[in-house]
């Protein structure tokens, strides 16, 4: 069987105080005789089991250190593999509808494409930064519901509340935009008429509150867990470890959502 990293640290460990243990033993008994009852023998003892348990100690260190650089380095991957599924299914849709513009609307085609290059030129440089800034990621929000907009031959409800203090904080990317698109794909994209979604964020003493609703259709309900919401889960355990709050609910035909994260 094929031991991880863990298995054969753990195993090493174990091979190592034995090792030791024999080493005192034999100490033991080789000195034993050489000295007797000889004064200084067990001063000696004394001093030598000071070594060892420093010489443990040390080892131990080293091995916990090479643990917890290893735990991150993973978590670094996995949050670097999760960045990467955000948001292709929404780009893969908007050059659809650019597909079908070219030929009806050649001008409002040229103004997607524009916006639609900001977007990419974010999610690709700016999203695969640990942080970036708090305005920066409302910028991001309101170019998404910008396009949106222009894309649809229907009236959209879209209400957007913004309320922070002079501090532009520093928060992990595309966090929020998941929320968006699922109220956008599952409320909107289905609804002939009436669409709305409300979205309100505040950030003030060291804490972002983001909360959306939406209407959505009850009779195309899909009540399991996508992928999004997997995948901001699990982020947010991985960068806001016990510092955020998240929550979704369905009451009727309208979603709601609340996310807290406290930096």
């Amino acid at each position: 069987m094929k031991l991880n990293i863990s298995d054969r640290k753990k195993k090493n460990i174990k091979w190592f105080y034995k090792i030791v243990l024999v080493i005192i033993g034999l100490m033991i008994v080789i000195f034993n005789d050489t000295f007797g009852k000889l004064e200084g023998f067990v001063e000696f003892i004394v001093f030598y089991f000071i070594i060892v348990f420093i010489t443990i100690s040390y080892w131990l260190f080293k091995q916990i250190k090479s643990i917890i650089r290893l735990k991150n380095e993973k978590a670094k991957t996995e949050l670097m593999h999760l960045k990467s599924q955000v948001n292709p299914h929404f780009f893969f849709n908007i050059l659809n509808n650019l597909y079908g513009l070219v030929d009806k609307d050649s001008k409002k085609a040229q103004k997607l494409i524009l916006k639609l290059s900001d977007m990419m030129r974010y999610s690709i440089y700016e999203g695969d930064k640990d942080t970036v800034l708090l305005s920066e990621e409302i910028t991001y929000l309101q170019n998404y519901i910008e396009l949106h907009k222009m894309r649809y031959h229907k009236v959209i409800d879209v209400q957007l509340h913004i309320e922070t203090n002079d501090n532009d904080y520093k928060i992990m990317p595309l966090l929020f935009i998941i929320l968006l698109e699922n109220s956008f794909k599952h409320g909107v994209e289905n609804l002939r008429e009436n669409a709305f979604v409300r979205i309100s964020l505040i950030a003030q003493n060291n804490e972002v509150k983001f909360e959306i609703e939406n209407n959505f259709d009850a009779s195309e309900d899909n009540s399991e867990a996508g992928i999004g919401l997997k995948n901001l889960k699990r982020r947010l355990e991985l960068a806001y470890p016990k510092k955020h709050y998240f929550e979704v609910s369905k009451i009727d035909s309208i979603y709601k959502a609340k996310l807290n994260i406290k930096l």
